[in-house]
């Protein structure tokens, strides 16, 4: 792979704390594709945000009595940048947009050229009005059902089915904060046509690499005729619109996000318009805004400029048969499923069961079953193995180098898995789903292999050292291979074994320890914190 992979998550809204939903949707598997490169020596850069001015943040507020938005923003920023902390996903940049010097101005600045630029145009339509709260509803101000589905949405995007509406048409309209029906006024708003850029969408959908679901969504939007997309509202939380006559409303939170991205990369590419296709990692739910929004606003202002590379897009991940939701507090919150079970366990398990083209559901016991599998399978084996190694070679790396037709076999199969592990972690065969089984099929391989191998013992001391030695390869291969999945585990391996870290995930790894050289004992788990 030539040039920098740049690679970004879908920035969290920081009105609670993240779930084991989030874990399983970008971020653990946008770390996975990271690590993999990062180890075949691919300059890679993983970036995100915090999504300070959603308005979800400023209704936390008021639901929780008052808190101002800054507040809200402040208290769970520090808690999610610790729980990404806390699952082992290492991000190049954390853009934090209150904090940063120049991000406010940049984003105004984007907005005002497309507004000069003839993109963003003033309209006067219909919006929902809250008269006992005295407030414009929209986004998480507001709630009814969807004009596509007729979902229960909130205004602006319906989570369901992925697609936008203007506010006032959603059905039955009702202000979130206080329950009372809406009033629908007029209100002069900015909007963004996307209909005059539908060509250069539709080249642009012929070559990126996405899922049929989301490609089903640009298809009907596109047939039932592009929107117009509300770049504003008037509203007291977010970024300040700099447009004449329009000052005292706030950029739509979206808006904000697609210059927010591009100030995640360093300032030369980001004004110059030359940044990496990126491969972006979401939710099907935030689909609609990078397949569609994004890429028509990047085009308006950088006709030129790359646009992605790929989607990696997750399906809704479920708990008790609803949708993981920090608004509505239906979670299982991941600090306290990281404090349960730990980094290793907590990976393994959701990118298993990564809701990948169809949606999953999280349960403790499907959780406590992982954790079985690690303790008994993966750490089982290396017990035994480490254990014997102490017993039988004075806790070093066997003289007898791995021989015989059993271990030809197992080899060769063995090099065959990784071949298709590389295609699994591969931006364009990305499927962590299936990584995680080819590591498990590893495992339930190698401990056959002891199982029979075992008889050796008493047969010939010297054939089972040559069990071990082969088996050490194995371990060494794995401490490679199952990092991007397991990076915590992987590197205590790694360190038993004296092997390098942040090796390539190849056929080079399952290559044995050299005789003689010293093994360190495991005094815990290796892997399962």
């Amino acid at each position: 792979m030539s040039g920098p992979v740049w690679i970004t998550a879908t920035p969290p809204t920081p009105n609670g704390e993240l779930h084991v939903g989030h874990i399983a949707g970008p971020y653990v598997a946008g770390d996975v594709l990271r690590r993999f490169l990062a180890a075949d020596k691919v300059e890679v850069h993983y970036t995100t945000g915090l999504d300070d001015h959603q308005s979800y943040v400023a209704v936390r507020g008021l639901k929780d009595g008052g808190r101002t938005g800054g507040e809200v923003a402040d208290g769970y920023g520090v808690s999610i940048v610790r729980v990404w902390q806390q699952a082992e996903v290492g991000f190049d940049n954390v853009v934090h947009p209150r904090k940063e010097d120049g991000y406010l101005a940049y984003v105004q600045d984007f907005l005002h050229r497309l507004y000069d630029a003839g993109h963003v145009v003033a309209r006067t339509r219909p919006l929902p009005y809250c008269i006992p709260c005295q407030r414009w509803l929209y986004e998480a101000y507001l709630t009814g059902k969807c004009p596509h589905c007729g979902s229960s949405s909130n205004g602006n995007a319906c989570e369901p089915c992925g697609r936008p509406n203007d506010c006032a048409d959603l059905a039955e309209p009702q202000c979130t904060v206080c329950g009372t029906p809406a009033e629908i006024r007029d209100a002069a708003r900015l909007y963004f046509p996307l209909a005059p850029l539908a060509d250069r969408l539709k080249t642009f959908w012929t070559a990126v690499d996405m899922p049929p679901h989301l490609r089903v969504l640009c298809d009907r939007m596109l047939a039932d005729g592009l929107p117009e997309i509300a770049v504003s509202h008037p509203g007291e939380w977010g970024v300040p619109v700099t447009v004449p006559g329009f000052e005292d409303q706030r950029a739509y939170v979206w808006f904000e996000m697609a210059p927010g991205y591009l100030w995640e990369l360093p300032a030369s590419e980001r004004e110059k318009g030359n940044w990496p296709a990126p491969v972006q990692f979401f939710g099907f739910d935030n689909g609609y805004f990078h397949a569609v929004l994004f890429p028509a606003l990047y085009a308006a202002l950088h006709p030129g400029a790359a646009l992605a590379r790929a989607f990696v897009v997750n399906e809704f991940y479920q708990l008790e048969g609803l949708k993981f939701s920090t608004s509505r507090q239906h979670a299982i919150w991941a600090h306290e499923a990281l404090a349960e079970a730990g980094s290793d366990v907590l990976r393994h398990h959701v990118l298993a069961d990564r809701p990948n083209g169809r949606q999953t559901s999280f349960t403790r016991a499907d959780l406590a079953r992982t954790q079985e599998l690690l303790t008994v399978q993966w750490n089982g084996w290396l017990e035994r193995l480490f254990a014997a190694v102490a017993h039988d070679s004075d806790g070093r790396a066997p003289e007898e180098r791995p021989e015989g037709p059993a271990w030809q076999r197992l080899r060769a199969r063995l090099e065959r898995t990784v071949a298709e592990l590389r295609e699994a972690y591969s931006v364009e065969g990305f499927d962590p789903r299936r990584a995680v089984a080819l590591l498990n099929e590893v495992v339930a391989g190698v401990n056959d292999f002891w199982y029979v191998h075992e008889h050796e013992r008493d047969r010939s001391p010297s054939a089972h050292r040559a069990a071990l030695t082969a088996q050490l390869a194995v371990a060494g291969a794995l401490s490679a291979w199952a990092a991007p999945v397991m990076p915590a585990g992987a590197a205590r391996l790694a360190a038993l074994l004296g092997e390098d870290a942040d090796r390539a995930v190849d056929a080079a790894a399952l290559t044995p320890p050299p005789a003689g050289q010293p093994l360190t004992l495991p005094d815990r788990p290796v892997f399962g914190d």
